[in-house]
């Protein structure tokens, strides 16, 4: 019996860790300002790039807050993604780590 717990443990982290490794490879595009600015993060909510539009440029104030828009977006597409993906392995709960 204890055999048997253990085998569905270590099934189950490995799933739990190959459901990792393919949210790392997806990724995702936040953007703002009408398409001004735009970012794409990986699922491990890592930025990778940054578009601007030339003209977004000329306003500093307006083009910090556009990219941090488009990054929070990005990064709420992420999350969204990432529970999707883990709610078979947690049930629902978000777990410290796991993304």
């Amino acid at each position: 019996m204890n055999k048997r717990i253990l085998r569905q443990a270590q099934q189950m982290q490995a799933r739990l860790a190959k459901a990792q490794e393919e949210l790392e490879a997806l990724t995702v595009e936040g953007s703002a300002g009408g398409g001004a600015v735009k970012v794409v993060m990986n699922g491990r909510q890592k930025l990778q790039q940054v578009e601007i539009a030339p003209e977004t440029a000329e306003d500093v104030e307006m083009l910090q807050d556009l990219v941090a828009a488009a990054v929070n977006d990005a990064q709420e597409r992420v999350e969204k993604l990432a529970a999707e993906k883990l709610s078979a392995f947690t049930g629902g709960m978000r777990i410290p780590g796991l993304l």
